[in-house]
């Protein structure tokens, strides 16, 4: 079972639940972040004492407030620290349960499991924690059916970033040389004009602007 875990939520009353369950784990050296900064550093910090953490338990999305966050999402975080330290498991427990949500992050490798915060949460949670110290991999019931939808209309990482270019308002040009200085592939104009042309189609969508309006809505990015 795990000895070190941070747990990144903002809300006191899920810390306060998550807190109960790693008791009743016998886990007890906890840590708590209402921040992704604060994450962050009790993080880096840790990893330089040597006394790393082994879990990550992380939301998704943390609500604005008067402080200014140089790291604004738990998708942000969860990157961040799995660069920093590889072997650092992380659950993601959230409130998002939307197929492309859950498919982008398992396909990025970076988590080991997936939660959602509804009635059966807090069991859900438990069965996660445990199946990663054995060294699975865990993802609520509920939302591996959707996961795994045959209609899911699924964006790989190459669109994703092509979309989020479009959505800043890039003219073609801008996002050929940005996709370059990435080392983004293909990062030809006619590949980028190519797709839009195939993802308007594929979404029926009119024009560039409802397309993004489209994918927006459907969480797409």
């Amino acid at each position: 079972m795990f000895k070190k875990v941070l747990v990144a939520e903002d809300l006191d009353s899920v810390n306060f639940a998550v807190a109960s369950v790693l008791k009743k784990l016998q886990i007890e050296n906890v840590d708590h972040a209402q921040y992704c900064d604060k994450a962050y550093i009790l993080a880096k910090k840790a990893i330089l004492d040597e006394q790393a953490y082994d879990l990550l338990i992380c939301d998704l999305s943390f609500k604005q407030d008067h402080q200014n966050q140089k790291i604004g999402s738990g998708q942000e975080l969860i990157a961040i620290l799995k660069e920093l330290d590889p072997n650092l498991k992380i659950l993601v427990n959230t409130i998002e349960d939307h197929p492309q949500t859950i498919n982008t992050l398992w396909k990025s490798s970076n988590i080991e499991a997936y939660v959602c915060k509804d009635r059966y949460g807090m069991r859900d949670l438990e069965n996660a924690i445990i199946a990663i110290s054995e060294g699975n991999s865990y993802i609520s019931p509920v939302l591996e059916a959707k996961r795994k939808q045959d209609n899911l209309f699924v964006l790989n990482d190459f669109e994703i970033n092509l979309l989020q270019c479009v959505s800043k308002g890039y003219t073609q040009d801008e996002i050929k040389d940005h996709f370059k200085s990435k080392n983004i592939f293909p990062n030809s104009k006619s590949a980028i004009e190519k797709r839009l042309k195939e993802l308007k189609e594929g979404l029926q969508a009119r024009n560039t602007t409802h397309l993004i309006s489209l994918v927006k809505d459907l969480n797409l990015i």
